[in-house]
């Protein structure tokens, strides 16, 4: 308290016996004494009042009583403490009292008997004094707090004041505010100077002087925000820095963007889209958030957050800024909230979920929250059930994020075995729904024939979603003409096959991104004693690459161009025949030798793959081919999963005719091409892999490459494949559908007592003034990941939720179900980048902007609707009139309201 108190007479004061001391009826001095040492016999409580009376005249006191005559001349007079003060002007106590020495302890009540009885010397103030606790042990808090008040303006004129420890840090503001002459209007805080002469904020201004640790001598810089929005600390080095300085500008309040600090878009649109929601900026605005924040919370964040977000909302609609630059915001976000630190691209509904419980806790009204238990409704009529639920939330959670933004749900879980049924009322912030899901899956694929003067073509196919790999043969089939039988599917990363499918296999393996090669092989004989079947090979190509150590002959190897998977009839198999074989699938863009001197071969042969001569005699682990024998009677290849690096020893390569005139030679490699194999006899089903190896100048004569990257597009790659767009409704309607749950999250039946896959059915029983709806277009799966570029068509006003609370409602309370659109969160591009925006309607002005970081621009409500809107925020209608009604009454009203047409605008909005 401040050392300079009201007069005696206006100050209340509880007397020894629970009796106001009248100054007409002065009792004897026998009742003087007794009621005067009983008051003192009292024990101390912490927080009252007691004070100090000088020695000096006190005892001169009991020398009048205890005599018993009052016209005797040890009257002591009116109370002089004078000799307790080190000066008479701004009455400090002198340093060093001692009680029973310097000064008597009395409570309230027996000095304002004195005060009554005797008076107090003029001029002289009362030497109030606080009981505190220090230690355990009460005592009255004699010396003050004496603390150096200064504005931030002003740091050289300090204004001396004097505090008990008790007193509070709200007190200390109040007396700055007092002194210096602040308007009610204005917010002002507090900083303390520490000894090294940095500055420290006092956020917390209900704790005491004490609890705060504020020391006698200690500066106290008050400041006060400025009319922009800002404080006036922002623009020093030693506290801290966010705007960017903008002189002169007055704008809508409102229309201001936010600065990217380096894919901070995320954050940005959340951002623009929680400021824009009236009630929520005005309760901050006005202040109201100063009472309620909440710094003792454990699962709050010191109420740091809150404000932090009150500073930007300010600067925001201060109407002073074209741009904000949200630095210390992001700071705070990212102490509090690991994953969102550094600059990574993030979810702005995933922002905006942690910022909404927050601001929750960090404004929660309930200091300390008690135990609630949940309870099931047991058969309980839904309204009493509900009414507890929420009474239950209320008591552990109660905030203007509550008031705004929570409804709630009723969930319904029925066992499949026992039938039990369980049902639930439970809180939501937000609602997540999802979007109609197509059936169908659109994939991009090569198909390579088998004719060596076809080109690879490029066919865009239409596969059911949970199809499999056969799926994708039959659809190319339609295009091609070509039996789904005669089709292997391949994916192909690097120069090298990835993987090579099994037709039962499931699409969902392969993902978007992958390079999918359909080839061509030949069909599969009828198995018998005296059948033959083709044996498919998978092929690379490879090149040898000078040694870049001279002293070295070692050639390096690099795979290149599409690999192949080519039909080899199986009783056909040797290096000779394989070779033509290959020369003739490669003579689109491999140029044939022109003489014999240049190459030996058939020439009738390489025309005609079917009258290929037949190959030398080869047996069973046999010199010249130890390896193609083994390869397995299927007329396939042997797929597995991804093609693991094979490092067994051998040697280098197959046995082959010394035949220099041949354009490449060719050996088996493992599954990924890097290192060669001899044989496969530990595994007669191994598949063998062949590499074509070429020298360079060999391929630099004979072999095209701009050729053989070549391919062409079919019909069917033009084709635009449109999706009808969905209403939201749709999207409302499939949330409230009744659903299994997944394996990964069963659900315990207390009936069964074990864990169940229940069916779930979740449908809205109240709904919030404010209500988020979040579009789920990101899908995750244990094989895919993708987003949904579906149209969602959202109304701007009017959108009515009637039809999908179950809550009995009466005719007049269905208009307590129709909202207006507000804002929107915008996400444009895939799954690895994009950029997030934001859509909002100005809360006083009623027109639309789209806000893209820093730039801002009106739009009109035609140019809303996209198949980039991610998070809807709409707002009840009725609450939108109460807006409007509060606000006429202290403002003219506005040109138009969001659930108005806009007004066109003009002016620059950068």
């Amino acid at each position: 308290m401040a050392a300079v108190a009201p007069n005696p007479a206006d100050t209340a004061a509880t007397a020894v016996d629970d009796r106001e001391p009248q100054r007409e009826a002065v009792p004897s001095l026998e009742s003087q004494r007794r009621q005067i040492e009983n008051g003192r016999g009292r024990p101390l409580q912490v927080g009252e009042s007691w004070f100090l009376v000088g020695q000096h005249w006190y005892k001169q006191w009991e020398v009048y009583v205890q005599g018993g005559d009052q016209d005797s001349s040890t009257f002591p007079g009116c109370i002089n403490n004078a000799e307790l003060f080190e000066d008479q002007v701004n009455w400090r106590l002198k340093k060093g009292l001692v009680e029973g020495e310097d000064y008597v302890l009395l409570p309230a009540a027996a000095w304002h008997y004195l005060v009554n009885w005797y008076g107090l010397e003029h001029g002289q103030p009362p030497i109030e004094r606080k009981v505190v606790e220090l230690a355990s042990i009460h005592k009255v808090d004699v010396y003050s707090v004496e603390l150096l008040l200064v504005q931030h303006s002003d740091m050289d004129t300090p204004h001396t004041a004097q505090f008990s420890q008790t007193d509070s840090v709200d007190l200390v503001l109040h007396t700055a505010r007092e002194q210096f002459l602040v308007s009610p209007q204005d917010e002002s805080r507090l900083w303390i100077k520490n000894a090294e002469g940095s500055f420290e904020r006092l956020c917390n201004t209900r704790v005491t002087v004490l609890d705060a640790a504020l020391k006698t001598g200690q500066v106290v810089v008050m400041e006060t925000r400025n009319k922009d929005g800002t404080w006036p600390s922002a623009q020093r080095h030693d506290m801290s820095s966010t705007l960017e300085e903008e002189e002169d500008f007055q704008g809508q309040p409102g229309i201001c963007g936010l600065t990217n600090l380096g894919n901070t878009c995320f954050m940005n649109s959340a951002l623009q889209c929680l400021s824009n929601v009236p009630q929520l900026t005005e309760y901050f605005l006005k202040n109201r958030y100063l009472e309620e924040l909440n710094f003792c919370n454990p699962l709050g964040m010191k109420g740091e957050i809150a404000q932090a977000y009150a500073d930007l909302v300010k600067q925001a609609w201060s109407g002073h800024h074209r741009s904000i630059v949200p630095q210390v915001f992001k700071t705070k976000v990212g102490h509090f909230a690991s994953q969102f630190l550094g600059y990574q691209q993030h979810d702005s509904q995933e922002l905006l979920s942690f910022l909404l419980d927050g601001l929750h806790e960090d404004l929660n009204r309930v200091k300390k929250k008690e135990y609630v238990e949940l309870c099931d409704a047991a058969g309980r009529p839904d309204q009493e059930v509900a009414q507890e639920a929420w009474q239950n939330h209320k008591r552990r959670n109660d905030s203007v994020i509550v008031d705004t933004f929570h409804g709630l749900f009723k969930s319904t879980l029925v066992c499949p075995d026992c039938g039990n049924v369980s049902v639930t009322f439970d809180p939501f912030c937000y609602l997540s729904v999802p979007l109609p899901v197509s059936h169908k899956r659109v994939m991009e694929v090569f198909f390579v024939s088998m004719d060596p003067r076809r080109k690879p073509e490029q066919h865009r196919l239409v596969v059911p979603k949970k199809g499999k790999i056969s799926d994708l043969c039959v659809a190319l089939a339609k295009h091609t003409g070509i039996s789904p039988e005669r089709m292997m599917v391949a994916d192909v990363f690097s120069h090298r096959f990835y993987k090579i499918y099994q037709l039962e296999e499931s699409l969902s393996s392969i993902l978007d991104r992958d390079d999918i090669f359909i080839y061509e092989v030949s069909g599969r004989a009828a198995i018998g004693e005296n059948s033959r079947e083709d044996v498919v090979l998978p092929i690379y190509l490879r090149e040898r690459t000078p040694a870049r150590d001279y002293n070295s002959s070692y050639y390096g190897l690099m795979l290149f161009g599409h690999p192949l998977l080519v039909s080899v009839p199986r009783d056909r198999l040797s290096w000779d025949a394989l070779y033509h074989i290959l020369l003739y699938r490669l003579s689109r863009y491999v140029t044939r030798p022109s003489s014999d001197d240049e190459d030996d071969g058939d020439e009738k042969d390489l025309e005609d793959k079917d009258s290929l001569p037949k190959p030398g005699h080869v047996t069973e682990g046999s010199s010249q081919d130890p390896g193609l024998e083994q390869a397995g009677p299927s007329s396939r290849v042997v797929s597995g999963s991804r093609a693991p690096v094979d490092n067994s020893p051998g040697p280098s390569h197959w046995p082959q005719r010394a035949r220099r005139k041949h354009l490449f030679t060719l050996h088996t490699v493992n599954s990924n091409g890097t290192s060669d194999r001899s044989t496969f006899n530990e595994d007669t089903h191994a598949q063998p892999y062949i590499a074509i190896d070429w020298e360079p100048e060999m391929k630099k004569r004979y072999y095209d490459e701009v050729e053989a990257e070549g391919y062409v597009k079919h019909d069917c790659v033009g084709y635009v494949l449109k999706k009808a767009p969905v209403q939201l409704q749709e999207c409302i309607e499939l949330f409230t559908t009744v659903e299994t749950l997944e394996k990964e999250n069963p659900w315990y039946c207390p009936t069964c007592k074990q864990h169940q896959l229940a069916t779930k059915k979740l449908d809205l029983w109240m709904l919030p003034e404010t209500l988020i709806i979040h579009l789920k277009r990101f899908s995750y799966t244990k094989f895919s990941r993708e987003k949904l570029d579906t149209l969602v068509e959202f109304p701007i006003r009017d959108l009515d939720f009637s039809e999908f609370v179950i809550k009995p409602q009466n005719d007049s309370a269905r208009e307590l179900y129709k909202y207006d659109l507000i804002a929107v969160s915008n996400h444009y591009g895939g799954l690895r980048d994009g950029h997030y925006t934001t859509f909002a309607c100005n809360k006083d002005s009623g027109q639309w902007h789209y806000f893209d970081d820093s730039s801002v621009s009106p739009v009109t409500e035609n140019q809303i609707e996209s198949k980039a809107a991610y998070v809807l925020f709409y707002q009840r209608q009725d609450v939108a009139r109460r807006l409007q009604t509060q606000a006429s009454s202290s403002k003219p009203p506005a040109s138009s309201a969001c659930g108005a047409p806009p007004k066109s605008e003009s002016m620059d909005v950068n």
